[in-house]
């Protein structure tokens, strides 16, 4: 079992400043890694704060078929008959195998809602912004806007305030009413007690379960705050590099590749350093 072909190796990848360029949100340079993974047999996992429509839409650009995370691990996506059963704590819908870790979007525009007055001015969210909004905020066309904001389990809200203390009530007022608030590279994002650390366990395991003989290594990748936890999640953690922000802190200290360039160039690039790491690891065994 030391062979490898036979380790499982999975992906788990933020998109936005990640595989996908920040600013034109291409994945242009990251293609041909993409290409290699797909040739071994190595599933790339989008982990994201995007939608269901958002990823579906980039899978099929890609031709992956693979599980999907949503709205920062608010959901978990299986095609139906990927695993050869169904996973446990899933329902199925629309053709997917749905693992669900979060109570339903209008849970959080309600909570929003209550908190407009207090904070009148200081925060947009996308359901109160609209598609011109949306478009405003992210530089997104109308269709890619309106996949934006078909959301099902979580909220990105816009912080305009300049205050550090009225952003923290605010934080507090999302924390008081059941939210837990994940900083992304643009948004906060609002959403149920989840996360994508939360969401790579529970698939991890779901990929180990179907064969529990078969040696299995991770990667996951990201770029900013919000990427935390599945960073510290994995075996091994790739940060990518940003032009707009800093390296995300992490608490761990092993395992950890930097990437040197940034966006899906430097996410080729890591990705490719993992592999030749993997490729020596099977060497000494």
């Amino acid at each position: 079992m030391n062979s490898a072909e036979a380790t499982r190796y999975l992906v788990f990848t933020d998109l936005d400043g990640s595989l996908l360029d920040h600013h034109s949100y291409s994945y242009q340079d990251a293609l041909p890694q993409l290409r290699e993974l797909e040739m071994r047999g190595i599933p790339v996992i989008p982990a994201s704060s995007k939608t269901r429509l958002e990823i579906e839409r980039l899978r099929t650009e890609l031709g992956n078929e693979h599980p999907f995370i949503v709205e920062n691990g608010a959901a978990i996506f299986i095609p139906v008959g990927y695993f050869d059963v169904q996973p446990p704590a899933t329902v199925e819908r629309d053709g997917y195998w749905v693992c669900e870790m979060s109570p339903p979007r209008s849970q959080w525009l309600e909570l929003l809602r209550d908190l407009e007055e207090q904070f009148s001015g200081d925060f947009d969210y996308f359901h109160r912004a609209g598609i011109e909004g949306i478009m405003r905020m992210t530089n997104l066309p109308r269709e890619r806007a309106a996949e934006a904001n078909s959301r099902e389990y979580s909220e990105p809200v816009k912080w305009f305030g300049d205050e550090p203390n009225r952003k923290e009530a605010f934080l507090q007022g999302l924390h008081d009413g059941g939210a837990r608030v994940l900083q992304g590279g643009r948004f906060l994002s609002v959403c149920g007690d989840c996360d994508k650390g939360s969401a790579l366990r529970w698939l991890r395991q779901v990929y180990q379960l179907q064969q529990p003989d078969r040696p299995c290594h991770d990667l996951a990748v990201g770029d900013s705050g919000n990427d935390c936890a599945m960073l510290e999640a994995a075996e091994t953690a790739l940060l990518i590099r940003s032009t707009v922000h800093d390296l995300p802190l992490l608490q761990r200290t092993q395992g950890i590749i930097c990437s040197a360039d940034y966006g899906p160039a430097g996410w080729a690039q890591g990705v490719a350093s993992w592999l030749h790491q993997q490729q020596l690891r099977n060497r000494e065994n």
